[in-house]
């Protein structure tokens, strides 16, 4: 699958999406989900890490187990992909605070999803 393309218009919906973001996106490496921005947790994690009221989006890795995400670092984003901060699990867990994000995959991804159902 590093071959096909997850999301056709994420290049559009964020310009600024540093190229390694990118392409980990796209090779399905890492992940991206939007940010609910009406979520307790993320609104008290705001009042620690300020910078997070102008996250719309975050990077994290699928493949880190539950019990490992105090190692993990994730990417928070703004809406037009520039990155805000850099937030460790330790600092915050992203569980409830997901959303899918508004970027549709591309008919190739889609069409490989439905080859290994």
């Amino acid at each position: 699958m590093s071959t096909v393309e997850k999301y056709k218009n994420i290049e559009n919906e964020l310009p600024k999406l540093p190229k390694v973001l990118l392409n980990t996106i796209q090779s399905g490496v890492l992940e991206i989900k939007s940010v609910d921005k009406s979520c307790e947790k993320y609104l008290d994690g705001c009042s620690k890490i300020p910078e997070l009221t102008n996250a719309h989006y975050v990077v994290y890795s699928t493949y880190i187990k539950k019990s490992d995400h105090q190692y993990e670092q994730f990417i928070f984003l703004d809406k037009e992909g520039a990155e805000v901060c850099h937030v460790s699990g330790k600092q915050m867990e992203l569980y409830g605070i997901l959303l899918c994000p508004n970027l549709p995959f591309s008919d190739e991804y889609q069409a490989s999803l439905n080859e290994h159902q």
